[in-house]
């Protein structure tokens, strides 16, 4: 660093500007550390944030992108049920036209039976396509919201479950089979404890 002639170093005001030269380099070395240290912590910042950068847009690019394919397939899937919604309306709309316009009073009555035979055969046409369109609607999730649409009215033979007469009365018989019990040993006791008393 700092060679020193013997005389040089004999002198003591030589000595003394070559101490503070070396305390003012070693002040300047000092400087230029502390300003390496500073530049090194702000790369390794920028480091960190470029690094964040490539994760975040890593991410938000596989999100994205897989969120734009199921909006597509869920906007398909909303398309295609509007128009399904739109063809039962239809359908509904032109059997209730139908069911609408049957007047019995306008019928002639030499062709009531052909004209009665018609308007059942409409209502039952209705009846059936509501069925079905239900059907097809509670099977997709899509029962025109928070009202989901009536159920048909049952036919006779599912009110009473199909049974005939006398399977009804063989039910009756054997739910009240037990009363029927209990009302003769009540009888049974009653006659018992009169005829005991006497």
């Amino acid at each position: 660093m700092l060679e020193l002639s013997e005389e040089e170093s004999l002198s003591p005001e030589h000595l003394d500007s070559q101490v503070q030269k070396a305390q003012e380099q070693l002040l300047q070395l000092k400087r230029q550390q502390e300003q390496i240290e500073k530049q090194k912590r702000e790369l390794e910042e920028l480091s960190r944030r470029q690094e964040e950068l490539e994760r975040g847009r890593a991410e938000m690019t596989d999100k994205l992108t897989r969120s734009l394919v199921v909006l597509e397939r869920e906007g398909y899937d909303t398309q295609k049920r509007l128009e399904q919604l739109r063809a039962v309306r239809e359908s509904f709309g032109q059997h209730l036209q139908l069911i609408e316009a049957i007047d019995p009073k306008s019928w002639n009555p030499a062709e009531l039976h052909k004209e009665l035979s018609r308007a059942l055969s409409a209502v039952d046409d209705a009846r059936a396509e509501f069925s079905q369109q239900r059907s097809r609607l509670q099977a997709t999730g899509d029962s025109a919201g928070d009202a989901p649409l009536p159920e048909v009215a049952p036919d006779l033979a599912e009110l009473t479950g199909g049974r005939s007469l006398f399977q009804w009365l063989r039910i009756g018989f054997a739910l009240s089979l037990p009363l029927i019990i209990f009302g003769f040993i009540a009888l049974f006791l009653f006659f018992w404890i009169a005829s005991s008393t006497r």
